[in-house]
């Protein structure tokens, strides 16, 4: 019989523990000695002092009222807090700005604490800090705002330090503590890789100290900072890590598309001049065209199309081109008649509003003979993820550097695919000789609900799954898994919203659905016009409502 890790009631401080042991023995050369002494103090303290930290680490916030600070595993979190203090660790006379307090503070003791000066007693929370903050603009201790509370705050020291082990550890700051009970839970499993000794988020302590550069760089601009300003500083940065290196690109490029949507252009385009993220030579072209700069405009886009960088770049410029060409006098250009499309028109009721319009043409269409699925993109992508389970875990340097990965983390770098293609060459190869059917099976028993960046478990039933491989002729598998590899940003989004298949006749056509007033998007148009090019069965639904609504 397993045991649940959550039978255990510090389930939470053997987590932490398990990180410390995991940091130790993987991240030794990139600790600092603040960080080593602190896993060393750690170790020597006693249990009750070591839960009650870390359950102030895994909290939200910096402060906390030890009345609510009630653990039964703990016991006495006055006393428990004691060695915390001495180390300094928690702090009981950090100061606190006015807002700070409000936060730990309830209604009732807010009006006990300001006494007359609340002058709307019954305002919510907000009103009564907007019209304080101008009073008190100084920060005080908790005691000191409030000697007549018979309660303490204590308030952690060493969340920054707490910040870094987590990155360290996870390689990122948007996963915390709670992936672990998660995963305790059954909630989420992820894939149990081999983890090689180059594997590691952050290979050296200039790596970190990088990323958390870029962060606050981040956390300035999302403040409200100003743009040049935080621009001036990211290239201030330097790293050789190229996915730091990835991590500036696309921070420059958030804040060239802030600068787009404020209308500041120059500021747009002196970002975008310098920025190597995919995309940021077309928004170059798009925001040289705002300003007037034609020839410039007609210049980039024009070298742009000798070697475009995706396929959604290439059909943007096919627009672009003849529109700069034009503003600059030259002769329209002749454009190349889109190949038809299959085209079905419904004309149905609106019986619920709340169902979509894909779920009412998926209820029309569907027939016992001829079943009807709601897959948009989970269905391609799941058959590719489970036949190619093993290129996509397989444990590479730099893929795999802690247990609570979805995928690998350089599924979106340009050689994802180049850096496994023996891997993918063997999986396809299976679509050659029929030996698919029985893998993509035996995968989906094998690895049901295990986390995969491609693997849709909600939507992928047993009886779909059965259907796809009766009726998806290997051929077409092998071209849909072959375009994903080549731009699995891009292509792994766009897909026909149903898929029908006729198990007796063993075929299917695709249907991407339409309502009134919608129109195709640019990723669907490029799968459309992919699956026309290789015969594949597709049709477009256009929906219009019947009655009033029509």
């Amino acid at each position: 019989m397993t045991l649940n890790p959550l039978d255990d009631p510090f389930y939470y401080l053997n987590n932490f523990q398990r990180v410390l042991a995991w940091l130790e023995q993987r991240y030794a050369d990139v600790l600092n000695r603040q960080e080593q002494q602190f896993i060393a103090d750690f170790g020597r303290l006693p249990r009750a002092s070591q839960a009650l930290l870390v359950r102030m680490v895994m909290r939200k916030g910096l402060h906390f009222r030890l009345g609510k600070l009630q653990y039964p595993e703990i016991g006495d979190s006055a006393e428990a807090a004691e060695p915390l203090l001495a180390l300094g660790w928690v702090d009981e006379r950090a100061p606190l700005s006015i807002d700070d307090l409000f936060e730990v503070l309830l209604k009732p003791e807010i009006v006990q604490c300001f006494g007359a000066l609340i002058e709307q007693p019954k305002a919510k929370k907000p009103q009564w800090l907007a019209a304080l903050r101008e009073r008190f603009d100084d920060p005080r201790t908790f005691n000191d705002w409030y000697p007549a509370l018979d309660d303490r705050l204590l308030s952690l020291s060493i969340m920054d330090l707490a910040d870094r082990l987590r990155l360290m550890f996870f390689g990122n700051l948007y996963q915390d503590w709670s992936e672990f009970v998660l995963a305790d839970l059954g909630i989420f499993t992820y894939e149990n890789v081999e983890f090689c000794a180059e594997s590691r988020g952050l290979r050296s302590r200039d790596d970190l100290e990088a990323y958390l550069y870029l962060h606050q760089c981040q956390q300035r601009f999302e403040a409200g900072e100003d743009v040049t300003q935080v621009v001036e500083q990211i290239h201030a940065l330097q790293t050789a890590n190229p996915w730091l290196e990835q991590r500036r690109g696309k921070l420059l490029f958030q804040l060239g598309q802030h600068c787009e949507r404020v209308a500041d252009w120059p500021t747009a385009l002196a970002i975008y001049r310098q920025c190597r993220y995919a995309g940021a030579r077309l928004r170059l072209i798009r925001v040289l065209e705002r300003c007037a700069e034609f020839q410039l405009a007609l210049e980039l886009a024009s070298h742009a199309e000798q070697a475009p960088e995706s396929a959604a770049e290439h059909q943007q410029l096919l627009r672009v081109l003849p529109r700069l060409r034009r503003k600059l006098g030259g002769a329209p250009a002749s454009r190349s008649k889109a190949r038809e499309v299959e085209r079905l028109d419904l004309t149905l009721e609106r019986v619920d509003p709340a169902l979509s319009v894909e779920c009412l043409v998926q209820a029309h269409l569907d027939d016992p003979r001829g079943p009807v699925h709601y897959v948009e993109n989970s269905l391609i992508n799941s058959l590719f993820g489970l036949l190619c389970w093993p290129a996509i875990f397989a444990p590479l340097p730099g893929a795999f550097f802690h247990p609570f990965q979805r995928g690998p983390a350089d599924l979106l770098s340009e050689d994802f695919h180049a850096r496994r293609a023996d891997l993918f060459q063997a999986c396809l190869a299976e679509l050659a000789d029929g030996r698919y059917v029985a893998t993509i099976r035996q995968r989906f028993h094998d690895k049901y609900a295990v986390q995969s960046p491609f693997v849709f478990w909600a939507v992928l039933t047993e009886a779909l799954l059965e259907q796809a491989l009766a009726c998806l002729p290997a051929e077409h598998l092998k071209l849909w898994f072959e375009r994903l590899l080549q731009d699995i940003k891009a292509n792994r989004a766009g897909m026909p919203d149903l898929i029908q298949f006729w198990p007796q006749q063993k075929t299917y056509r695709m249907i991407e659905v339409k309502g009134p007033g919608d129109r195709l998007q640019d990723n669907q148009l490029r799968w459309l016009e992919f699956c026309r090019e290789h015969q594949m069965a597709v049709t477009v639904c256009y929906v219009q409502w019947a009655g009033p609504e029509g």
